[in-house]
């Protein structure tokens, strides 16, 4: 994994391997197999995406068009078995359109509600930051609570339930950036990168071997819900001591304290790295979480939490530069 002196990004988790033999634990790493049947170079991206199943979390897709950030989130709810729906996010489209509405119904004189696309369990949000803040923020209630409240009425949402949010972080007119408290409620933040020259070989040669990423024909179900369930339970209960919890206290304070930070993680971001280090641990046959998880899961989990002052932004500074440096600079318990 990684030691004090810096984090691994996600982009490039990779488990370890079990050390304690469990049959959910390797159904729920065989998706990892199955999603790269269609995706090929974004192992860790996939990663990711279990562990906030994992930590019944959302995740932020960042990434240039063209990387699979589509067809990586279609596929993972496939190899899952779960049903997922896709909202493209436009200038136009409003809160009813994602959370549902009251319709009339012209045959009994009343109105119904008519779900929206967020009654699934794998919600595809492509281009979130392409919509305004009226209707994003239509998704808050619904990623925090597990619910959509219409008319006085609260509708519990399917379980599990998963927020998957692209973006495009070179594009900007046209776009509107997320609020900090929406932004603050995804668990990870996953930068997708280019391929390697290798990945992209293989992306050409699937290709032309006739693959068709609109079908998706190769990918099947390995896992169900009932075994999602069993793995959310298992990874929830990985054990975790003090001096952890006093590790990670340490690591949230810094960024507070950082001269670089205007706003640094506050006590939510903490528990979200705790859940994401348990799940992280839990996928390598962990039976309690070490350093290391935690060091390995602070970047994706805290660089969209935290504002940088404007002179730092102006010297180029990057938020993964400043939690590495957190990372090098708070004591490790032993």
């Amino acid at each position: 994994m990684t030691d004090a002196a810096g984090a691994a990004p996600a982009e490039q988790l990779v488990p370890e391997g079990g050390r304690e033999p469990d049959s959910v634990r390797e159904a729920m790493n065989r998706v990892r197999i199955e999603v790269g049947k269609a995706v090929v170079g974004q192992d860790g991206a996939v990663t990711g995406l279990l562990i906030a199943v994992l930590a019944r979390g959302h995740v932020l897709l960042e990434g240039v068009p063209g990387v699979a950030k589509t067809l990586l989130v279609r596929s993972f709810s496939r190899a899952l078995g779960l049903d997922t729906k896709r909202i493209q996010f436009t200038p136009d489209l409003m809160p009813g359109d994602v959370s549902g509405s009251l319709v009339y119904d012209a045959r009994t004189g009343e109105f119904e509600f008519r779900d929206g696309p967020v009654f699934t369990n794998i919600v595809l949000a492509d281009e979130i930051n392409r919509t305004p803040p009226k209707t994003q923020a239509a998704l808050l209630e619904a990623m925090e609570e597990r619910q959509v409240s219409a008319d006085g009425v609260t509708r519990p949402l399917p379980d599990p339930f998963l927020v998957a949010a692209t973006q495009n972080p070179i594009e900007h007119e046209g776009t509107y950036s997320l609020p900090e408290a929406q932004l603050d409620r995804f668990l990870l933040k996953l930068v997708v990168d280019v391929p390697s020259r290798d990945a992209e070989l293989a992306v050409l040669q699937r290709h032309a071997a006739g693959f068709d990423p609109r079908t998706l024909a190769d990918v099947h179900a390995v896992v169900g819900i009932d075994e999602i369930r069993a793995a959310q339970r298992a990874a929830a209960s990985v054990a975790v001591t003090d001096d952890l919890l006093g590790y990670l206290v340490d690591l949230a304070r810094a960024t507070r304290q950082s001269p670089s930070v205007q706003l640094g993680v506050s006590p939510r971001a903490s528990t979200a790295l705790l859940a994401a280090a348990k799940a992280w641990a839990w996928l390598g046959g962990y039976p309690a979480i070490t350093p290391d998880h935690v060091q390995t899961m602070l970047v994706p989990t805290w660089r969209h939490r935290i504002r940088l002052r404007p002179e730092a932004e102006l010297e180029g500074v990057s938020v993964d530069a400043i939690l590495t440096s957190v990372l090098q600079q708070t004591r490790v318990p032993i």
